[in-house]
């Protein structure tokens, strides 16, 4: 498996190739994000970056790096679609002298796998999650992720799966961490301002240790398991942050207040809907909570609140424990266990503050060194310029 640090950068190096990322859409979240970082650091190195997808809101995010978009009825999955799209992308392949192209989700991926055969050219895919085999042809559609030349894997759990699950060769997986934005997850770059508009907005006392959980509204994030352990925190003055939007989700919302109401926390959990600015969010917290009752992929709030010098509990599963160091950027509690969440929390509100200074440093660094977005997008551009060198050699064999 891929070392997900090398030493040499794909910038530093000079990049001048032709990039074609494929994705069903550019509305938001972290395949998105992914793509529009990849995309501006290809055209940083020198190169030419080209997105293809149905179109969303960060399309003209995704122009003013310098690349291009291409719209595209990627996100359609009916058979019809996915050979219509192939040869249009097999059509744009060779008119824009594409050199690599990479797919990061399954059905634009199974049309530009067709294309890349018949253009002759390398074929990366990226791993974001863990899809769901409930149907025995499910496992099948989900293959085509596991098929690129070379199958990136945003943590080493979901490496793990991939050779485990589909026998991908471990010569094919390379292992990159999803990047943090640390221009932006910065707490040196936060002004007090932002921060007191959020706390004012948001209705918090002075002084008040605050508890927050960043996630959308499902039940796999764990706000349940969170309202159970704050009935038995030491602290009772402490305020728990539920942050996001409930996604028309209103009974899942509902549940959840009946809850906060049976553990007589009303005045402690506040649901207070979503945020557009998480790095001042991140600044008002005392601790960051991921309380997932299912494997989180990576965990992105956990590597941003480190990034902001935030301690960080997480469940003990998942990318999680490739991103938290134990007693030293945070805590790992088993899964559901709100009894073990509520000693952290209690450990994590009773820190000083040399002792809240010394997690915060080392989080920071933690997050720089392994994990900011720099690192990822640059690993990403040596694996497509090894690709590409690799292609343009003798015969590949690819030992399928």
């Amino acid at each position: 498996m891929g070392n997900p640090a090398a030493s040499q950068s794909g910038r530093s190096a000079g990049f001048g190739l032709t990039v074609l990322q494929v994705l069903p859409g550019l509305e938001t979240g972290g395949v998105e994000r992914g793509a529009v970082d990849v995309a501006a650091a290809v055209v940083e190195g020198g190169g030419r970056a080209l997105v293809v997808s149905s179109g969303g809101r960060m399309e003209a995010e995704l122009r003013r790096t310098g690349a291009e978009h291409v719209t595209m009825p990627v996100n359609r999955k009916s058979p019809g679609h996915l050979w219509r799209n192939a040869r249009l992308l097999a059509g744009l392949i060779r008119r824009e002298r594409i050199d690599i192209v990479h797919a990061r989700s399954r059905a634009p991926a199974w049309s530009a796998r067709a294309a890349v055969r018949r253009a002759g050219v390398p074929f990366v895919t990226t791993f974001h999650g863990i899809y769901g085999t409930g149907f025995p042809l499910k496992k099948s559609w989900n293959r085509i992720m596991a098929d690129g030349d070379r199958v990136i894997a945003i943590s080493g759990y979901v490496a793990d799966h991939v050779i485990r699950r589909y026998r991908t060769p471990v010569e094919r997986v390379v292992l990159i961490y999803r990047g943090v934005d640390l221009d932006l997850f910065d707490r040196r770059a936060v002004s007090e301002a932002r921060v007191v508009q959020l706390a004012e907005a948001w209705q918090l006392p002075d002084g008040v240790p605050v508890v927050m959980l960043p996630g959308r509204f499902t039940r796999l994030k764990g706000h349940a398991v969170l309202i159970d352990a704050l009935a038995q925190v030491q602290r009772r003055d402490a305020v728990a942050l539920l942050i996001g939007a409930d996604a028309g989700r209103a009974g899942y919302r509902d549940e959840l207040l009946k809850r906060v109401r049976r553990r007589g926390l009303e005045g402690a959990v506040r649901f207070v809907g979503h945020c557009n600015d998480m790095p001042a969010a991140y600044m008002l917290a005392d601790v960051v909570v991921s309380a997932s009752t299912q494997p989180e992929a990576f965990g992105r709030t956990v590597a941003e609140a480190q990034a902001m010098g935030r301690p960080v509990i997480a469940t003990d599963h998942g990318g999680a424990r490739e991103t938290v160091v134990p007693g030293r950027t945070g805590w790992l509690t088993p899964p559901g266990d709100a009894q073990a969440l509520a000693h952290a929390l209690d450990a994590a509100l009773s820190m000083t503050a040399d002792e809240r200074s010394r997690m915060a440093r080392t989080a920071v660094d933690n997050i720089r060194r392994n994990f900011s977005k720099r690192v990822m997008t640059d690993r990403t551009l040596e694996v497509y310029a090894e690709l590409v060198r690799e292609s343009r050699g003798p015969a590949r064999q690819r030992g399928r």
